[in-house]
């Protein structure tokens, strides 16, 4: 007589990432209600390092929506020139190259210094959009769009409608579809099957520039701090849709290393206001846990990689991002997210300052001169004046 045999055991599955992370902010978005009126754009911002005819679409953008187009170049492959010679004769088109990290005269941030040299982000997209604020301070720019380089705007009076909603709104973002904008670890979680949302960005944004008083800081997910108050969100609506064009976010490692600590600090500080919370309640206890649960988050990503449809290079290519972001993360302490928000929230006081004492009503070769000229600014942070140089064309 045979024994019974016992029923086989079914391996658990791995615990589930959802546990440990809020794939959508979306209810901190405001409704708008009705379509508002259409209202102009004072100016289209681009920032960009990538070679000119990237700009066609916001070129004509722009000559659709009669508003100048205020290109910011840095790196390798573009320049001020460039945007110049590819651009139609008498197009309305500012062509600006940074040789640094910010503008002569715009405030040194804590928020730029505050981190060890790892941790920091090397970009120069927030300053960029630092220095379009104060540009369209000074020559009275109210509503002005930041579009990235790679976000197609199908329907232009979607950034009419937006630039409407700004009597009500400090902002009004458009929903990006398309590819998902998102960090490469939100991008790894969608592929193993997580119902990841896009939140909006700087990548189409359009801001009141008057009333509105808030700054770019220099790290991955900087408009989301740029859309950040004490208790919670600016006044922010989102209406119309814009699509971004695709990208491999797994192509280098880099990547998710430098995004990760940003990722951390928005993702951590949205988790409280998903809660009815503020960046009141992101204390040391809050980002001792909040750290753990990043950890477990992609540590989940990770153990459900394998079963992933993806190809199996693609495969390998998210598991070693995974790992460097969290070899990344494995840097970051609790009381340095606390050392960050204190800055930031320093930071505000001296752009602040900085804003109010800009000269207002000028010209705007004079606002341009004013902003490109090394000498004593309007207002400086604890840790000095960079004065790097600044070419117009």
């Amino acid at each position: 007589m045979n024994a019974a045999r016992e029923p086989k055991s079914t391996p658990a599955p791995p615990p589930s990432p959802a546990a440990h992370h809020h794939a959508s902010h979306r209810r901190l978005l405001h409704d708008p209600g009705a379509p508002g009126d259409l209202a102009g754009i004072d100016a289209i911002v681009v920032p960009t390092a990538r070679p000119s005819q990237y700009l066609r679409h916001a070129s004509h953008l722009a000559e659709t929506l009669r508003c100048p187009l205020v290109v910011l170049c840095s790196g390798r492959w573009t320049s001020a020139a460039r945007v110049r010679a590819g651009t139609a004769p008498g197009a309305d088109v500012l062509a600006i190259d940074f040789t640094g990290a910010s503008a002569p005269r715009l405030p040194a941030l804590e928020t730029s210094t505050v981190l060890p040299p790892r941790l920091r982000r090397n970009a120069d997209t927030a300053a960029k959009r630092n220095f379009a604020l104060a540009l369209a301070r000074m020559v009275g720019w109210r509503r002005i769009a930041f579009l990235d380089d790679d976000i197609e705007v199908r329907a232009p009076d979607d950034l009419r409608r937006a630039a409407g909603l700004l009597d009500r709104f400090d902002a009004a973002g458009l929903s990006i579809g398309g590819f998902p904008d998102n960090s490469v670890v939100c991008h790894a979680y969608r592929a193993v099957g997580g119902d990841q949302d896009s939140f909006v960005g700087g990548g189409a944004l359009v801001v009141e520039t008057v009333r509105n008083v808030a700054f770019f800081p220099n790290i991955y997910n900087e408009d989301w701090f740029y859309l950040l108050k004490e208790d919670g969100l600016r006044p922010l609506a989102v209406t119309g849709q814009v699509r971004q064009a695709p990208y491999d976010p797994f192509r280098t490692t880099e990547r998710a290393r430098s995004e990760e600590m940003g990722d951390v600090l928005a993702e951590g500080v949205f988790w409280l206001l998903d809660e009815g919370r503020s960046v009141r309640d992101a204390d040391l206890r809050h980002w001792t846990a909040f750290l753990a649960r990043r950890r477990r988050f992609i540590e989940a990503i990770l153990d459900r990689l394998p079963r992933a449809p993806v190809r199996p290079d693609e495969r390998r290519r998210m598991e070693e991002s995974l790992k460097a972001a969290r070899g990344r993360l494995a840097l970051i302490r609790p009381e340095l997210c606390l050392a960050y928000l204190d800055a930031w929230r320093a930071d505000g006081k001296v752009w602040r300052d900085f804003v109010e004492l800009l000269p207002s009503g000028v010209s705007l070769g004079d606002a341009l001169r004013y902003l490109a000229t090394p000498g004593v600014p309007a207002a400086a942070g604890r840790g000095g004046v960079r004065r790097p140089g600044l070419t117009l064309t």
